[in-house]
């Protein structure tokens, strides 16, 4: 299905208090990376908006606190029935804004309310722990909300992303500050309006549009207890030092560039599928993708599979758009780059023919790198794009040794058929999440997602069971109440 991209401009709204109010700030528009339409108008916030917003949401936070978590879980019920009845809009917007296909923006739509169906069980999985500790004396667990939390969420997975932590906050009873990317800020509004449809109390979930200066007044607010990131790696480090000074508890992912170990005995139609797919999946704009192909020894038939699998692919229809001009100038350069430098181009998607009508958007077609070096800056920056670099490794020793040179450490994946194997690069993998013969290894709930080394600043992960200390507080409770007879060193 082709995207449904909006015919006249949407304003762009802030959401405070349960009321949807432009911001007070210059204008700025939004264009779709499908046809380079103009598909909204955004007006930043300002100081004032921000803290207008943060007040209410304190204000608010207090109330949805005393609320018992099973009837704040309600709200999430409710919700995720609105969201898969409006599946298919929302779909076509977020696409529409963030360039990926339908079905991709419906995926992605989906893997959040798998999140979101993690949170509604917390009202009978996380329950505390109560234990008699000494004769009379017992210890228990009650966990407490922090109060007002924020998030700032990448242009690449406008609703996904979003829901690794909405569900969670709220269901702990925080009230939640959002700034999406100025990029995509369109799906927001829908999920506001989602929020506020299921019953949310007004002013526990607050949107905020604008720039990098809405994200620093956030960082620095001294009412905002925790805040999470997710984007490139210079700016999650800088998020986390900055928010992390203010005193705040703040878990920033960073970027990545995964590796895939290609070995000799692996399935050719499982890896030529595999990690065709995962490095053309979002035109290659996500944290998963493959990046670099690290082939041992004789795999020339699975790389043809490879190929075979990227070349059918059609723009529009099998793989989105590329977010801004200037990102697709970026991959053409950084491509032009590396062939000067010695690389071979396997396939060369940069004069790939964009949809028709759709000539003014930002488009690449896949592409593949051979006999890349280690040390060219090809296989080692992340470039979001559909781009795979194959370095040739002689065993799996070697690979493994340019795996673990990465600064990042989001995630690894082996192809192979010998389980003996695939035990060995998960072992020595440097990453925070493997797959074996599965191309984008994401976690499903409630195992948590998170990587390690620059990929990730902070304790803890984003997702999953991991991401409850992060937006709470465990209160001890000790409790003693008549005198006992037969006392000992506690006593």
């Amino acid at each position: 299905m082709s995207v449904k991209i909006p015919l006249t401009p949407i304003p762009v709204l802030n959401f405070v208090s349960g009321k949807f109010k432009a911001g007070t700030g210059n204008k700025t528009s939004i264009h779709s990376p499908h046809n380079g339409a103009l598909i909204g108008e955004i007006h930043q916030s300002t100081p004032a908006d921000i803290e207008n917003a943060v007040h209410a949401a304190t204000i608010a936070q207090k109330e949805w606190a005393a609320t018992p978590i099973k009837e704040r879980t309600k709200v999430l019920f409710q919700l995720r029935q609105i969201l898969l009845r409006d599946l298919d809009e929302i779909a076509h917007l977020k696409s529409s804004e963030s360039g990926k296909t339908f079905q991709e923006g419906k995926a992605g739509l989906l893997k959040g309310i798998e999140v979101l169906e993690f949170a509604t069980s917390l009202q009978n999985l996380d329950t505390g722990g109560k234990l008699e500790v000494s004769r009379g004396v017992s210890c228990e667990y009650r966990r407490s909300p922090l109060g007002v939390v924020a998030s700032i969420t990448p242009f690449n997975f406008p609703a996904m992303v979003p829901f690794w932590t909405i569900p969670t906050a709220l269901a702990l009873g925080n009230a939640y500050i959002w700034k999406p990317s100025e990029k995509t800020p369109l799906t927001s509004m829908k999920i506001a309006a989602a929020l506020q449809e299921a019953g949310l109390p007004d002013g526990v979930f607050q949107v905020l549009q604008g720039e990098a200066s809405v994200a620093q007044a956030l960082l620095d607010h001294k009412e905002i207890k925790a805040l999470s990131f997710v984007g490139s790696t210079p700016v999650a480090r800088a998020v986390y030092e900055r928010g992390t000074q203010a005193g705040k508890r703040v878990l920033a992912l960073g970027g990545a560039k995964n590796h895939i170990v290609l070995l000799p005995d692996a399935n050719p139609d499982i890896a030529g599928t595999g990690i065709s797919d995962s490095f053309t999946g979002c035109a290659g704009q996500r944290c998963m993708a493959a990046a670099v192909l690290l082939a041992v020894g004789n795999v020339e038939l699975h790389i043809r599979k490879i190929i075979a699998r990227a070349e059918s692919l059609e723009l529009g229809k099998d793989m989105g758009a590329i977010i801004s001009a200037k990102q697709v100038s970026f991959l053409h350069e950084q491509i032009e780059k590396a062939v000067t430098e010695g690389a071979t181009l396997l396939l060369d998607g940069r004069n790939a023919k964009p949809p028709p009508g759709m000539e003014k958007g930002n488009w690449i077609g896949p592409t593949i790198l051979d006999h890349v070096s280690p040390s060219q800056d090809i296989s080692k920056l992340e470039l979001f794009g559909p781009v795979l670099c194959i370095i040739r490794c002689k065993d799996i020793s070697e690979a493994m040794k340019v795996e673990n040179a990465s600064e990042m450490g989001n995630a690894c994946a082996v192809f192979t058929s010998s389980g003996a194997l695939a035990e060995k690069v998960i072992s020595l993998a440097s990453t925070g999440m493997v797959g074996v013969n599965v191309g984008v290894p994401v976690p499903r709930e409630p195992f948590s997602f998170g990587g390690i080394n620059q990929s990730k600043f902070g304790h803890g992960d984003i997702t999953g069971t991991s991401s409850l200390d992060f937006w709470s507080n465990l209160k001890k409770v000790t409790v003693k109440w008549d005198q006992q007879h037969d006392n000992n060193w506690m006593s």
